[in-house]
């Protein structure tokens, strides 16, 4: 282990450990870096990290012992009686015990020399293990929250051609979405749980599939405003001050769930310059029909642009995000946060992919109910103005999920599509930027290539495989933010991404959640007598698209310093005068500089993990 820049760096991570001899020598690699360790009932080593003592509690049951760590109301009891459910049964017990707790958690269990690591059904706690081969493993495996993390104990490489898939734009499809930089480490699906059995071997398995939706919309609305309000109350109760964000509907119902508790709220407002940004006269209506809310509005003036700061950024991140070209704009607000004493920020990342959902749900929709699919079809065509011809293609293509990669596989270096077309495939087809390299192009397609044959769709049809696949996207960014804040001492917590919300969501009738007739019509629904009626119809959003094109032409010259000595360029991924020239060029939001996002966002990943900041909090 030549630098172990994120164990000494990073305030929050952990480590699990198999229950054998074996294991000793990365166990104390562990042990010298880690603040907390807790043993196995044969007193091995089995979890070693750094974690705030309240978000873990601990159960035994003669030889089993389980650990819930998170944002979770599990009591030390509730553990207990898990762990005396697995002791009489076996570790799988614990899905059932565990169906109703609320939050955001993993749970980890051993019992009698075994292992089981659970996250969530998408990617906000995510679970990452090694090959038993890899140089300083001891022939065992590991797993752990953090790939970047086991890298280091584990003596694992930079994987130069998982790096060139991060290039794509407008993201890396699954099943290979949100997949560790490094040779040798690997993630486990969400939804899947993993097993390090005696010998230190890896196996993982498949605990969670999305739930039946047959719910009509009246009675999910119930079932959902339930979920949301026990996930907010999750987090808020015994704490006398939390913030949030308050823009869209979805922050909104996620502010005031939060104001109906017993902690302090302090809300923020990203303004924005757009004149037609309204998120901060929403959000003032909302907070004088509540009268509780402490309430900020954050002057555009005072927010970064896009592309600031991107030069000189250290975020130590375990995977490029390309909330980096953001960066600074979003964690203006993190910053307050935690100036104004909180160590909790609630946000409403998550809502888009889970309430708006997807139009691609019509190819399910048009074999059920043909007269309702051809009804929200005309709506969708008419809204977004797509082309009659191209709703068609779309609709009539039955190609399979791995046939569909196949063809991107095929197409990598064709132009993109253009933009506002229809949504109704299993994705928008990624594609490489022009000053990606013949080897880069290459390995990529390599590397799709030769997972084609596990390709199989993250859900039932297009449009639940999209709403999954996009929350395990999104979900992924808001990982990063809270990677970035826990320096700051603060956790944001996204609850539309916990499992018990999202099972809620996706169980209410598509046709009724997704329509493009209502704005949101869940939320809308779920929230009566939570929003205050002033607010809970609003059926507008705001974007930032001001905000990339000024921050563009503003820090330009950032974006070529990136070019000087790329490390992208080095590592023969980039051309970096074909970038340098794009840079120059005229763009705008609309028309390329989003081909910029994953580039940058690689460039200064590879530049923050060359040296480690320092750490802020013990």
């Amino acid at each position: 282990m030549e630098d172990p820049l994120s164990l000494r760096a990073l305030p929050s991570w952990f480590v699990v450990l198999p229950d054998t001899d074996a294991a000793a020598a990365v166990a104390a690699a562990a042990l010298a870096h880690g603040a907390q360790a807790l043993p196995h009932r044969s007193g091995r080593p089995w979890l070693v990290g750094r974690w705030a003592p309240p978000s873990i509690v601990v159960g035994d049951c003669r030889g089993t012992r389980v650990a819930v760590l998170g944002e979770h109301s599990v009591t030390a009891e509730a553990a207990r009686r898990a762990a005396e459910a697995a002791e009489e049964s076996s570790l799988s017990a614990l899905d059932r015990v565990s169906a109703r707790w609320a939050g955001s958690l993993h749970l980890v269990a051993s019992r009698s020399g075994r292992v089981r690591i659970r996250g969530g059904v998408v990617g906000m706690r995510r679970v990452f293990f090694t090959d038993a081969a890899l140089p300083a493993a001891g022939g065992v495996s590991l797993a752990s929250d953090r790939a970047d993390v086991l890298a280091e104990l584990a003596g694992a490489e930079l994987d130069d051609r998982r790096l060139a898939l991060e290039l794509l734009t407008p993201g890396v499809p699954h099943p290979l979405s949100g997949s560790p930089m490094w040779r040798g480490v690997h993630a486990v699906p969400g939804g899947h749980h993993l097993t390090l059995d005696s010998d230190g071997r890896a196996g993982k398995a498949r605990w969670w599939s999305p739930p039946d939706p047959h719910l009509p919309l009246a009675e999910g609305a119930v079932r959902f405003r339930e979920a949301l309000t026990t996930a907010v109350a999750t987090r808020t109760r015994g704490r006398a001050l939390v913030t949030a964000d308050l823009g869209g509907l979805d922050s909104t119902a996620v502010c005031c769930a939060a104001a109906g508790g017993d902690a302090k709220v302090a809300a923020y407002t990203a303004a924005i310059h757009d004149e037609l940004g309204d998120d901060a006269y929403w959000a003032r209506r909302t907070t004088e029909a509540l009268g509780t809310v402490e309430h900020h509005v954050v002057p555009a003036s005072e927010l970064a642009m896009t592309f600031d700061g991107i030069d000189t950024l250290d975020d130590l991140l375990d995977t490029p995000s390309i909330l980096t070209v953001d960066r600074n704009r979003r964690m203006h607000i993190i910053a307050l946060a935690a100036a104004r004493g909180s160590s909790l920020h609630l946000t409403g990342l998550g809502g888009d992919e889970l309430l708006a959902g997807t139009p691609a749900r019509l190819h399910a929709l048009m074999a059920r109910h043909p007269l309702t699919a051809l009804r929200d079809l005309r709506g969708y065509t008419a809204k977004y103005q797509w082309s009659r011809w191209h709703v068609l293609r779309q609709l009539m293509d039955r190609r399979s999920y791995r046939a569909w990669l196949a063809r991107v596989v095929r197409d990598l270096d064709a132009p993109p599509a253009p933009p506002g077309g229809p949504l109704l495939d299993w994705s928008a087809p990624p594609r490489m930027p022009g000053w990606a390299t013949p080897d880069a192009v290459e390995a990529v397609r390599e590397l799709l290539r030769a997972h084609l044959p596990e390709a199989e769709p993250r859900g039932r049809g297009h449009g639940e495989h999209q709403e999954i696949a996009g929350m395990d996207g999104i979900s992924q960014w808001t990982r990063h933010i809270g990677q970035m804040a826990a320096p700051l001492g603060v956790t944001v917590a996204a609850p539309y991404y916990d499992d018990r919300v999202i099972e809620a969501a996706l169980a209410v009738r598509p046709q009724e959640r997704i329509t493009p007739w209502r704005y949101k019509p869940l939320i809308v629904e779920a929230m009566r007598g939570v929003v205050p009626e002033a607010s809970r119809a609003r059926g507008t959003k705001a974007n930032a698209t001001f905000e990339e094109e000024e921050g563009l032409r503003r820090h330009r010259a950032a974006l070529l310093a990136l070019c000087e000595e790329s490390r992208l360029a080095r590592m023969g991924l980039v051309d970096v005068e074909a970038l340098r020239e794009w840079c120059l060029g005229p763009l705008s939001a609309e028309t390329g500089s989003y081909l910029l996002h994953p580039t940058v966002a690689c460039e200064v990943w590879l530049r923050s993990r060359e040296t480690a900041p320092p750490r802020t909090r013990p």
